[in-house]
């Protein structure tokens, strides 16, 4: 019979993060807050991911009833020196998708958990390479809705998928949850992976 006990709490409402946390056979529930996503005067793009989801993590262990670890993440594209979190109109959308075109940038995800004692973090880092778009297929993109809740206004693993050139680096980190750091993370926590496969 499946395991049932929560062995971790997932600080996010991402549909990717949830699936990511699934495909390691964690036994996880979802217990998201919200934060303050501002950029601090002088902060550097790992700084800033790193400080969102360790503040998201801690935030969903002071809304928990339980001692239960609880991870949270971030995801931010980065160009040049300008950090691209999700747009907030179709017209930003768009912005970001014209400034990416044709361009290297970098994705970093930080994971953080916490048990109210100690926390941890890690923070991937990729780059992402974006072939000539066309301002038609930008426009056609945007409004599918699929740039909308997503950091520089797309889906690696969606439609978005058509314009990325080259990749490298974590493939699932740039998704929004890098399951190797994650997996460090975790045994770190004691928290059992492929628990809800046997």
């Amino acid at each position: 019979m499946p395991k049932t006990a929560i062995d971790l709490l997932l600080a996010s409402n991402s549909p990717r993060r949830k699936d990511l946390l699934t495909q390691m056979g964690v036994n996880f529930s979802v217990i998201a807050n919200s934060v303050d996503e501002s950029l601090h005067s002088a902060e550097t793009p790992r700084d800033y991911v790193s400080r969102l989801a360790l503040a998201k993590a801690r935030g969903g262990f002071a809304l928990s009833s339980s001692n239960t670890p609880v991870l949270g993440a971030d995801t931010a594209v980065i160009l040049g020196q300008q950090i691209f979190g999700k747009p907030s109109d179709a017209d930003e959308a768009l912005s970001m998708l014209t400034a990416l075109s044709a361009r290297k940038h970098s994705v970093m995800t930080a994971v953080a958990v916490t048990d109210g004692v100690s926390s941890a973090s890690r923070v991937s880092v990729s780059e992402v390479t974006f072939r000539r778009l066309e301002a038609c297929e930008c426009r056609d993109y945007v409004r599918t809705g699929e740039p909308m809740d997503k950091a520089g206004g797309y889906a690696i693993q969606g439609f978005g998928g058509v314009f990325v050139e080259h990749l490298e680096g974590s493939y699932s980190g740039v998704v929004g949850l890098p399951i190797d750091l994650t997996h460090q993370l975790l045994r770190l926590f004691h928290v059992p992976v492929w628990a809800s496969l046997g």
